[in-house]
């Protein structure tokens, strides 16, 4: 019911030690092209690989976590099933991971229905996604289309030095990607709060003061935070509560319900 998050501004690792990362929402994963805050995997195979090895995660080594999965009773009879071999390999167990999470769609929001005339949007859902959609609320070039993302990095104005963070320049080395980070979808968004790739805020308000009164400018700022000199969109109380009421309408209740999603040891 949270969308495949955990609701945890930094997730604990096997040992109880955090990152300084949120974790991504695991939606519409299949149509993705670059993974992570910072575009580190360039497949949901790579994606899978990482935290296994990760200090502050899993803190395991490849060959020991193959050997266990070996071992039990449950596993290699599946992979017998999927792969034609009951032989659990690194490469098959991400396999397996990736094709689950190609499953996660979530195009059945109020949202969707209203695009396929099955429902109506109430007069403040309506106007919310006016402003949405528009230069004033400035939200869908980079959570538009389809799947509400551009799938883009962008440095949305959170900060004016990057040391703690440097985002996507930890991947690209170039100075200019300084604390760019990836454009989440906004599908479920209702659901998967502490937001930001740094968890900071807790609400969907807290999310909206930010760009209405809190762009901070820097060297790497977006072009197209084209308000930032004013310090955000300076939106009224009443278009807040509009924009709050219209990113309600993108929580899809029947990607969450799902129960071919659902802990299959519960």
């Amino acid at each position: 019911d949270l969308s495949f998050t955990d609701n945890a501004q930094f997730s604990p690792g096997i040992d109880g030690s955090t990152g300084n990362r949120n974790a991504m929402k695991l939606v519409n994963v299949a149509y993705n092209e670059k993974f992570n805050w910072h575009g580190s995997a360039n497949s949901l195979e790579d994606q899978a690989l990482e935290p296994v090895t990760n200090p502050v995660e899993m803190k395991a080594e490849w060959p020991n976590v193959v050997e266990r999965i070996q071992q039990t009773e449950r596993y290699p009879k599946r992979f017998g099933e999927a792969f034609d071999t009951a032989n659990v390999t690194k490469e098959r167990v991400v396999k397996a991971i990736a094709q689950f999470e190609r499953t996660l769609l979530s195009f059945n929001s109020k949202y969707d229905k209203v695009q396929r005339q099955e429902a109506f949007f109430t007069q403040a859902e309506l106007r919310g996604q006016d402003l949405y959609f528009s230069e004033d609320g400035d939200c869908f070039h980079c959570h538009g289309g389809p799947l509400l993302t551009d799938q883009e990095f962008h440095n949305n104005g959170l900060d004016s030095i990057f040391s703690d963070d440097p985002g996507r320049y930890e991947i690209t080395g170039d100075p200019l990607d300084k604390g760019l980070f990836k454009s989440p979808t906004l599908r479920n968004i209702e659901l998967t709060a502490p937001y930001m790739h740094d968890g900071r805020f807790s609400t969907l308000r807290e999310v909206i003061n930010h760009y209405s009164n809190s762009v901070t400018k820097s060297k790497t700022i977006d072009p197209l935070m084209k308000k930032a000199d004013q310090g955000g969109l300076q939106l009224t109380e009443q278009e807040k509560d509009d924009l709050i009421a219209f990113l309600k309408t993108l929580t899809d209740k029947e990607f969450i319900n799902n129960e071919e999603h659902s802990n299959p040891f519960k």
